[in-house]
């Protein structure tokens, strides 16, 4: 008996902890992100762009300035329009 409700215990107890870090990471990851002003871990938050993508975008905007628009991010190397397209609503700049 006592077992029954150990196991029962632990079932929800892991439900519980998946439950939390999901809607964490779910809602860490709808932070919008200044591609002006983003440091290199704050643009790997973006879908599609890892850490040698998110140096690519800093190394572009320091040799070429800043970003006037979102769709601009697509002049970097390895960026194109479906990254654009997942990212749309996340990615902002400022002037």
């Amino acid at each position: 008996m006592r077992t029954k409700k150990l196991k029962k215990f632990m079932i929800t107890l892991t439900a519980a902890f998946f439950l939390v870090c999901c809607t964490g990471a779910a809602a860490w990851s709808l932070e919008q992100v200044d591609i002006n002003t983003a440091t290199c871990e704050q643009l790997t938050r973006l879908k599609g762009i890892g850490p040698k993508t998110a140096t690519k975008i800093i190394e572009y905007r320091e040799t070429n300035g800043t970003f006037d628009s979102p769709e601009e991010i697509t002049k970097v190397p390895g960026i194109g329009p479906k990254v654009l397209e997942n990212n749309k609503d996340l990615i902002t700049v400022t002037q």
